[in-house]
Order: structure tokens, then sequence, then C-alpha cells
């Protein structure tokens, strides 16, 4: 099934997906294991930055062959494209489905470049997700402004035929310095007046049951990407703090266990939405 097509299956459901990013072999083993033990379906997500750490093609296909192997359902999304040409790269080599993430430009300019990444991506059958608002990423204030607009929302899907949209609605990128209120309300209204499959970045850090509201007003696909390098890297650190083992193939797969349990913990929130 096209991600597309599980999109419009999970709207109508009032269901979501869990999409995770990895960075190497250990991180994507700790999040294919989570979906097997739970059988669950799940989006595996690749920024620039892995696919400039692992390349392209090794990082497309060892999450495909990944997948295969553990006998998984789930699909290779391009996560915060910055550029046609990186959409048309990851399209090219297999991925179903690909971000184009103009938000900080013109609202014109976000609409022109998604139309041309999403007339681009009709030539593979693959979703394409934008962004509309201001979701604020590492480094940058999370001051609450500029939450995405419903009418603009509205006339951005209908402009573009995007088939996913990241909408602003109190989220941000990385952790929290407390816990976000997101507008359930201003969500709602976005879902009753698109077509689109709604996405929530940043995820990490969000009570379940703030999640599961968002889910039961539209959200369909929710971004994990910080909590899954941070426990990763803790639970490596602290493993080097208690013992001298220099056998990596001792000492990753207890990191790989924790985000296991991690992903486990997401999935079944993302399972019991609505």
């Amino acid at each position: 099934m096209k991600l597309q097509e599980k999109f419009i299956e999970l709207r109508n459901n009032g269901k979501a997906l869990l999409a995770t990013n990895f960075y190497n072999f250990e991180t994507l083993e700790g999040v294919l294991q989570a979906a097997k033990a739970t059988n669950q379906s799940i989006i595996l997500q690749l920024t620039q930055s892995s696919i400039d750490y692992m390349s392209l093609p090794v990082a497309y296909n060892l999450a495909r062959t990944m997948l295969n192997h553990n006998g998984v359902e789930g699909w290779i999304h391009l996560d915060h494209g910055n550029s046609y040409e990186l959409a048309a790269r990851c399209l090219d080599i297999g991925f179903d489905s690909v971000m184009i993430d103009a938000s900080e430009q013109p609202f014109k300019d976000n609409i022109a470049v998604t139309s041309k990444v999403v007339k681009l991506a009709e030539n593979y059958n693959a979703n394409v997700e934008a962004e509309l608002g201001y979701i604020a990423k590492l480094g940058q204030e999370k001051d609450g402004s500029g939450f995405t607009q419903p009418k603009e929302a509205k006339l951005f899907v209908e402009e573009t035929g995007v088939n996913a949209l990241a909408v602003a609605i109190g989220t941000a990128h990385g952790f929290y310095d407390k816990e976000p209120k997101l507008d359930l309300e201003r969500l709602s209204e976005i879902a009753e007046i698109t077509n689109a499959a709604l996405v929530l970045h940043g995820g990490s850090g969000i009570p379940g049951a703030s999640l599961q509201q968002a889910i039961d007003r539209g959200i369909c696909k929710i971004n994990l990407a910080t909590e899954i390098k941070n426990m990763f890297m803790k639970t490596l650190k602290n493993e080097f703090l208690n013992n001298n083992e220099i056998d990596l193939r001792k000492v990753f797969p207890v990191a790989t266990k924790r985000v296991t349990e991690l992903v486990i913990e997401k999935l079944e929130i993302v399972k019991n939405g609505k």
C-alpha cells in the first residue's frame, strides 16, 4: 500500500502512524524490533544530515533491507528536505515519501516550491509532505508564535495538492523547557477544512494523553527523533562508565534495546488513539 493511501485509511478511521528517525544500524534495529514486537506499521525517516553521514544508497538500502528482513510494513521518508534536488534524489532511489520544508519562506514561495515537488512525485506515485506555520527547530525560539492559520492551510493544500501537512499547533523540535500546550481547537478546525493527512512534528517529550488527543482531532502522523538519539547516547555513556568493554557488539545492543523499549511505549500510545 502506498503511504498516501495509508493516510486516507488512517484519517477515515481516526488513527495515526509513528514516524521515527534513525541514524545508524543500531537505532534502526531498535525501532524495527519495536514495530515487530507490537505488530505495527512504521515510517522510517532520514534527514539530510543522516543521508550525508551514511550516504544516500547505504541509508536507503539499509532501511529497505531491514524492513524486509523483519517483516515490518513500513515506508521510507525524507524528513525536512530543504531542496527540490534532494527530493528528486530520494525519489529516484526509491523513497516512498518526501518532505519539502519551505515553511520559513513566504507563503507564496512555499506554495511554489511544494507544488513543484508534488508534480515531480506524481511520476513516482509517492507521498509528499510539506510544512506550514512556525514549528521551532533546534536552537530557535519556542515562543508560540506562527501557528498554522486554518484558512491558509486550506488554500495551501488546494493550491499544492500536497498529501500531508505538518501543522504548527504548539510543538517544537528538540526538548521542551516546559510541557507544551497544544492548540487542539485549531487542529480540529484545520482537519475540518482540509483533506491532507495532518502531521505532528516535535513528538519527543509530549505526554501520551496529549498525543492521543491530537490523533482524535485529526493527526495521522507523529514524528519522533530527539528521544531516540537521547536514549541511545545516554545508555551508551552509562555503559562506558561502568565497564571497560571494548567490543561494540556487546555494548551497542544494550542501547539498542532501550531504543526498542522507548519506541514500544510510543507505538502503544499511537495504537490506542481514538
